[in-house]
């Protein structure tokens, strides 16, 4: 790319991360020293803003928001951004813990930078990020440029018909909570020396959680809803993968995507030394293994499967034009995607103040999410699973529609949804 042809800030930073990437595959052994300057570059400030601003989201601890932000200016905003970070003034406050109930009854922990600390953490992870893709492992593909949830199970699918018969699930106790900091910035420094980075990335460890009005701080985890976040979890746990490589790979295939991975082996026998390689190396990285969640899965009969990034994996038998029975790996969302689909669609036709929506209305809000659905849990073995999606979707339309038209008997609205539904569009997942 000519440098006299890039214009947008975009296009500076892809080439920026062009050379830093290629510096790092040239020299697995290089440290970076000078990146300081370039995180607070105008043009890397201007991409982090972007980004975080597509990514929407509330305000910190500060209460300063995005419509704010605009109001002020955001030149101005960036410009007090730079000028903290030459000045080294900048100062990451505490995250904001925020709650999110779950159906069970317990509450999922969200953490919430403030808008600056977003925005900086972007930046960071602009010039970080290629240099520590150079060393990432193949197995990896969570929160990485260019790979994705798909490519994992595609993956794990083609180890399994590769005569992969006993799979150990691993689930990591509160990984993100137990990341030992010292160890993570120890592994960071093997690619960075510029000190005024490694300075940052400790702020951001040492932050802390605002909550109730007190700050906790913690000598273990990432900073949680942090930008940077997934980054340093990928650092922390390419040291499994790498040591995984070195030690493991002969017993079975690894597929990790963040802190959630399975184990392909083809033996029962590989299959129990894996989890003895497993257990070790997360000793060395003084993580636990969730007793509970961590199992070994037989495939072989087709009998058991095992759930994995929304899919439920299990061997069954199909036949050859020559009428030859083999077995083969098949997916299809599990149960959790599917009560989550279906909880999703009832939480926005269920509610009585919904029945003063348009139909079209909800036909345009479906089609987003189906479209998404479909995109992501469509398989030629999942059709069964589909049809039944599509007609709950069908089912929940026509409860609303014959309380929209205040009728008390909703099953005889069906033929005139259906014909609704294809006058006004509503696509399907199959």
């Amino acid at each position: 790319m000519n440098a006299k042809w890039l214009t947008t800030p975009k296009e500076k930073v892809q080439q920026l991360q062009e050379k830093l990437g290629h510096a790092a595959k040239t020299s697995k052994s290089r440290k970076f020293h000078a990146l300081y300057d370039k995180v607070h570059r105008k043009d890397v400030l201007q991409e982090a803003w972007r980004r975080v601003r597509a990514n929407k989201g509330a305000a910190g601890v500060d209460g300063e928001t995005m419509t704010a932000i605009a109001k002020i200016g955001e030149d101005r905003f960036l410009a007090e951004c730079q000028e903290r970070l030459v000045n080294k003034s900048y100062r990451p406050q505490p995250v904001r813990r925020h709650y999110i109930p779950k159906k069970d009854g317990r509450k999922r922990p969200l953490g919430i930078p403030t808008v600056r600390d977003r925005v900086v953490q972007m930046a960071t992870k602009l010039v970080l990020e290629p240099i520590f893709e150079a060393d990432f492992q193949d197995c990896s593909f969570g929160f990485r440029p260019k790979r994705s949830a798909k490519q994992a199970l595609e993956r794990i699918r083609k180890a399994c018909n590769r005569k992969g018969n006993w799979v150990i699930d691993v689930d990591i106790q509160s990984y993100f909570d137990n990341i030992n900091q010292e160890k993570l910035m120890k592994l960071v420094e093997m690619r960075i020396s510029d000190r005024r980075i490694l300075k940052l990335i400790r702020q951001w460890l040492e932050a802390g959680v605002m909550e109730e009005g007190k700050v906790r701080r913690s000598d273990f985890g990432t900073p949680q809803g942090g930008v940077i976040s997934p980054l340093l979890a990928n650092i922390y746990l390419n040291y499994f993968d790498r040591l995984w490589e070195k030690h493991g790979k002969e017993v079975g295939e690894l597929t990790r995507y963040a802190d959630d991975f399975v184990v392909v082996c083809k033996t029962r026998k590989e299959a129990l030394h894996a989890q003895k390689v497993i257990q070790a190396i997360m000793e060395r990285l003084e993580l636990t293994l969730h007793p509970e969640k961590t199992r070994i899965v037989g495939l072989w009969t087709g009998e058991e499967g095992f759930d994995f990034l929304g899919m439920h994996h299990r061997k069954t038998k199909a036949e050859t034009g020559q009428n030859r029975v083999y077995y083969t790996t098949q997916q299809w969302l599990c149960k959790k995607a599917e009560k989550h689909i279906r909880e999703v669609v009832k939480e926005r036709l269920a509610p009585p103040k919904m029945r003063y929506v348009s139909f079209q209305e909800h036909v345009d809000w479906l089609n987003l999410r189906i479209q998404g659905w479909k995109n992501y849990y469509a398989t030629p073995y999942s059709t069964r699973w589909m049809t039944k999606l599509d007609w709950y979707i069908r089912t929940r339309l026509t409860k609303w529609y014959a309380k929209k038209r205040q009728r008390s008997r909703w099953h005889s609205s069906g033929q005139e949804v259906k014909w609704l539904s294809q006058m006004h569009g509503l696509k399907t997942l199959l």
